[in-house]
């Protein structure tokens, strides 16, 4: 398993969320598709929303990775990276989603970047692992006195900036 950048996984999880909310309980399934296809209809006429969730949203149901690999090696930095090898490691079929592909590489190139790594991650939860981030695991090792135990300055230290080489009189 390999570790994806934190705010990949934390934008994967949103996009779970997303979906899980638009859908609704119960589930339904126009409501969704129509969200889906004005999105795709928004992005594939050039426009659309610059919002990272909204763009892997509308490529998540549409979109087919064909580079797991490259995609999973992309993830591990969130920020930077060249977005071209990212959109030649998948595609969209269909007519109109093939036209959003094509306008999105064209509009938001970094922003699409993004999102195809996050609806990857989405659709392959079990090809990566979530760095933990839960409140159990940062309090590791906190004994929490919220002081530094390093505040100590130690002999050998001072005595690095000792003009004289000893430490009398000071």
């Amino acid at each position: 398993m390999i570790r994806v950048h934190p705010e990949f996984a934390y934008q994967s999880r949103e996009l779970g969320g997303q979906i899980e909310g638009i859908l609704g309980d119960p589930p339904n399934r126009k409501n969704y598709q129509s969200m889906v296809s004005a999105l795709v209809g928004e992005y594939a006429s050039g426009g659309g929303i610059e919002d990272l969730n909204m763009l892997s949203f509308a490529l998540v149901d549409h979109i087919a990775f064909n580079n797991p690999k490259g995609l999973l090696a992309a993830s591990e930095d969130y920020d930077m990276g060249e977005p071209g090898p990212v959109f030649a490691m998948a595609s969209c079929a269909g007519a109109e989603a093939a036209k959003m592909y094509a306008a999105i590489a064209d509009s938001f190139p970094e922003l699409a970047r993004q999102a195809i790594i996050t609806a990857f991650l989405y659709k392959n939860p079990r090809l990566w692992d979530d760095e933990d981030q839960s409140l159990e695991q940062l309090g590791v090792n906190d004994d929490g006195d919220d002081r530094h135990d390093d505040d100590d300055v130690t002999d050998e230290f001072a005595q690095m900036f000792d003009q004289d080489g000893d430490d009398n009189g000071r």
